[in-house]
């Protein structure tokens, strides 16, 4: 007899798997949802029991489901909702996703949003453990622990044991890669119609379904408030990516506005990783006689940047001689002209 809790879990991966084939993701992504589904459908006991008896780490026994599937299913089990799911839909919410986590109220999980450029329970807690979060304002080393904390109960992990390592990621040279096919095709790319900002309902936001490595890819431009505010929903580009025994991560990938890597395309959080690449890609280039290689120099193309105004990522605020000094991921540190609060 099929439990009906179980069901409705398959219904769900179904779901996700009509979208990708729509959005023209690789059939075997595509399959590997249908697979986990119909694996999940025939299974006579309840995963909820199954998750409270023996953990999230259990699921993984089911035929076609890995770690990144269990972890869709433990969200679901665990919150009623799947992210990337709503995310596909482009009826994503991570703000109201945050305030599910214990002790964050409206104000940080709007802050967290704008300020990490985050809108995964997974994603949040890679910045727990790297220091990002502990930066954000009103938070600090030990409110940055409790959240921690929670994650780890709520993603149904032991104590002490972490999440995806930054490191295991895919490449720098990967994700400029997709971004570089991401705004170049984006004209041409199936559109969803995001539920935020967007009171017509139109499909104007362009998603893309690629690989690399390995390496499972969906490309959004940014559609927060933030990248609204600043005129950047053309510029920040969202990269989730996944493969079949990870997790999703993502990362943000921006057009610089300071610095050596000034009107670059940079992934945020490995700018030290974007300018070692930056850099042997015109060391190559001045050893191959022709034109220079993409990789090499600015974006062609890009949007325009506005040089005024507030920075581009932003990090915390430190006051110097009427000046702001916004500390960057990796250590690098930008000087800003003073500006306007952003509210």
């Amino acid at each position: 007899m099929t439990n009906e809790s179980n069901r409705a879990i398959a219904d769900k991966l179904r779901q996700a798997a009509d979208l990708l084939e729509q959005q023209q993701a690789s059939p075997h992504r595509v399959h590997a949802y249908r697979r986990a589904a119909d694996s999940v459908a025939a299974v006579d006991a309840d995963l909820r029991e199954i998750v409270a008896r023996e953990g999230a780490q259990a699921l993984q026994a089911i035929p076609g489901v890995g770690p990144r599937i269990g972890a869709a299913i433990a969200e679901l089990l665990r919150t009623g909702r799947w992210s990337q799911l709503e995310r596909l839909r482009g009826t994503l919410d991570p703000e109201h996703l945050f305030r599910t986590i214990p002790g964050l109220g409206a104000a940080l999980a709007k802050r967290l949003h704008e300020t990490l450029h985050v809108d995964s329970l997974e994603a949040l807690e890679v910045a727990a453990h790297d220091g990002r979060l502990a930066a954000v304002p009103g938070f600090g080393f030990r409110r940055a622990a409790m959240v921690r904390a929670a994650l780890a109960a709520m993603l149904g992990r032991a104590r002490g044991q972490r999440g995806r390592e930054p490191a295991d990621e895919p490449a720098v040279e990967a994700l400029l890669d997709v971004d570089r096919q991401y705004r170049a095709e984006s004209d041409r790319l199936p559109k969803i119609a995001p539920r935020r900002f967007n009171p017509g309902g139109d499909a104007w936001l362009p998603i893309l379904h690629t690989e690399r490595d390995g390496w499972h890819f969906t490309a959004l431009y940014s559609n927060t408030a933030l990248a609204h505010r600043l005129g950047r929903t053309r510029d920040w580009v969202v990269l989730y990516f996944e493969a079949d025994h990870r997790t999703e991560g993502q990362r943000t990938v921006v057009t610089e506005t300071q610095g050596s890597l000034r009107d670059r395309r940079v992934v945020r959080g490995r700018e030290l990783e974007c300018e070692r690449h930056y850099a042997r890609a015109t060391r190559a280039d001045a050893r191959r006689p022709g034109p220079p290689s993409a990789a090499a120099g600015p974006v062609v193309g890009a949007p325009a940047i506005v040089r005024e105004g507030p920075a581009l990522y932003p990090g915390v605020l430190q006051r110097s001689e009427g000046t702001d000094t916004a500390p960057e991921p990796d250590g690098l540190s930008v000087r800003r002209a003073p500006t306007c609060s952003q509210s």
